[in-house]
């Protein structure tokens, strides 16, 4: 299949399509990805990934690689500075079965930035080109852009690095509402992704706070984006790709979970986790997708507590389904838990 015609199959108009997963290191991992696609999402793109090779075999990266039963298409992301770098990393990717390369240049991250990775590449637009060009050179299937509205406030420069995706051949670009000196804080803003929508060509995904139904609904009808992408709001909450979809075809609410469905996904969640990562690391990656689903219910912090000092995967699976069948044994509700807005310290 073309790079095109990839692409195409991405947007190919279906309301599911264009419900992206964002890439989010530490939580979109296999087992995750595979979640949200489970409950609508059209499309998630791998947690970053360094081009630096000399990373490549740490058991983090393996992880990070492991696209083994994933359904198609499968997006590697890829983060560094140096071009040959990205494009041998990108070459990398696809002999390992990814169908998209996606660049990041939008990470925030202190760590990425001070290597100039990320977001900080914003600052050097002819670097940003050399990167652009180099990977799209380098491989036969599309690649994608992720990055955010500049570098700084105030000096927003994501007209010219998106005018010189679409000509370095960049098949989609992805564009979180922020800047880099934004970070999580502060509101993600829409206009600047309006206005690139009408300059390029090339499909717009729409990053940022989307955090509901009718923010999907309002983010799509305000920028003309082609698609939304939900980051932070889809941890401990994978249905919300099904609730979006549902009041984009229909305008109106899906009923939330019952109390018992939730039980259900986070075990075969926890399953999945303790086979994708073994004994030790799995319990301990799981409990921060644990403290996610059971945030708002009732006694959860007591519970929270609790579950952080079990260390083995089968007391952790066992407390989990404990706390869950007491809950429905008091008739909890999940209608009856209010979703807080996203944290914008975290992530």
């Amino acid at each position: 299949m073309s790079k095109n015609n990839v692409i195409r199959e991405l947007f190919d108009r279906s309301i599911d399509k264009k419900i992206w997963v964002a890439p989010m290191a530490g939580v979109t991992d296999r087992p995750f990805r595979t979640l949200c696609k489970y409950f609508g999402a059209g499309h998630a793109v791998s947690e970053m990934m360094t081009a630096d090779k000399t990373l490549r075999m740490t058991k983090k990266s393996l992880y990070r690689a492991n696209f083994d039963g994933e359904i198609a298409p499968i997006s590697a992301q890829i983060a560094g500075s140096d071009p040959l770098e990205l494009a041998e990393a990108a070459r990398y990717q696809v002999a390992n079965g990814a169908q998209i390369v996606d660049i990041n240049m939008g990470c925030p991250a202190k760590k990425v930035c001070n290597k100039l990775a990320g977001s900080a590449l914003l600052q050097d637009e002819g670097l940003v080109e050399q990167i652009l060009s180099a990977v799209v050179e380098a491989v036969d299937v599309p690649v994608t852009l992720k990055t955010r509205l500049g570098f700084l406030n105030g000096e927003e420069n994501i007209l010219r690095v998106a005018e010189c995706a679409e000509k370095s051949g960049i098949q989609a670009l992805v564009l979180h509402g922020r800047t880099r000196e934004d970070m999580y804080l502060n509101t993600a803003r829409y206009d600047l992704i309006t206005e690139v929508k009408k300059t390029i060509n090339i499909p717009v995904i729409a990053n940022g706070d989307i955090d509901s139904p009718e923010k999907a609904k309002y983010v799509l009808d305000t920028t003309g984006a082609d698609a939304i992408m939900v980051g932070r709001a889809a941890q401990g909450r994978p249905w919300i790709f099904r609730e979006i979809a549902h009041y984009l075809k229909t305008g109106e609410y899906l009923a939330a979970p019952e109390i018992e469905e939730v039980r259900n996904v986070l075990l075969g969640h926890l399953t999945e986790l303790y086979d994708f990562y073994g004994e030790y690391s799995g319990c301990r990656i799981a409990r921060k997708h644990i403290a996610w689903y059971t945030k708002g219910l009732h006694s959860s912090n007591d519970f929270r507590q609790q579950m952080y000092k079990v260390d083995s995967t089968a007391e952790q699976a066992e407390v989990v389904e404990q706390y869950f069948n007491q809950l429905l044994h008091h008739g909890e509700r999940m209608s009856d838990v209010q979703v807080e807005p996203i944290d914008l310290l975290k992530n």
